[in-house]
């Protein structure tokens, strides 16, 4: 009884046969794996070599510059060139040039007078001549008068030199009223003021009448123009402080 116990208790568990055999198997079916492995490796490397030749070690292209990229694909492609006719021009007829009297012909070496020269001409004395009618020579040296907008260009524009300053309105000083006039004047060739109005009020019709009754008074040194005093319009402002009075 107690030998067939130890028998049951302690006999190999399951088949025999096969645990005996296993690790051979197992051997074998893991070396027939790697050889398949390794078969199909060496086909894919020995397609790949048959194909174009892939460079491995190649240098990166560095791209600096937007210009270097190149313009995109659709755009690299030219349009197709048209054919156009070329019209039909005929050439130039050299004609025979023709002589030409020499008080007609353009003289190159032109030198052109000077501001100053041009300011040292003087007109030739007129003389009336024998058996004929006297000559009257009535040109008015007028002076021109420019309006308020118009822009006279000059080298130097006129300059105050004698401002005369306006009576403050006795009403504005009791109110405590004080400002700036801004007024234009046009100043002759004399440096005299013809005419003045206001450019910029003050805000205060009093004071910008006392501004214009003494603009007539001031003196100015004339605006030049090539040379010669010219009338033009100036701006100047006036203040009314009531510390400065």
């Amino acid at each position: 009884m107690a030998s067939r116990l130890e028998t049951a208790l302690y006999s190999p568990y399951g088949a025999y046969e096969m645990k005996a055999k296993y690790q051979r198997n197992f051997g074998a079916g893991s070396l027939i794996m790697l050889t398949v492995v390794l078969l199909i490796l060496a086909v894919a490397y020995i397609l790949t070599m048959e194909g174009d030749e892939v460079i491995i070690n190649a240098e990166p292209v560095v791209i600096k510059t937007v210009a270097e990229l190149g313009p995109p694909p659709t755009l690299a492609k030219k349009p197709p060139q048209v054919q156009v006719a070329k019209p039909q021009i005929s050439a130039p007829k050299v004609g025979i040039p023709k002589p030409v009297a020499d008080d007609e012909v353009v003289d190159d070496d032109v030198v052109l007078a000077t501001r100053e020269e041009l300011a040292e001409i003087v007109a030739p004395d007129i003389v009336a001549t024998e058996g004929g009618s006297d000559i009257v020579v009535d040109i008015q040296d007028d002076e021109y008068l420019p309006p308020p907008d118009e822009f006279v260009p000059v080298e130097e524009i006129a300059e105050m030199i004698h401002q005369v300053t306006p009576e403050y309105p006795r009403l504005a000083r009791q109110a405590g009223l004080e400002g700036i006039v801004w007024v234009k004047a046009l100043v002759s060739r004399d440096g005299s003021v013809r005419d003045a109005m206001v450019y910029k009020s003050s805000g205060t019709p009093s004071l910008d009448e006392a501004a214009l009754a003494v603009a007539e008074q001031n003196k100015f040194k004339p605006a030049i123009q090539n040379g010669r005093p010219v009338a033009m319009w100036v701006t100047y402002k006036v203040n009314f402080e009531l510390d400065a009075q």
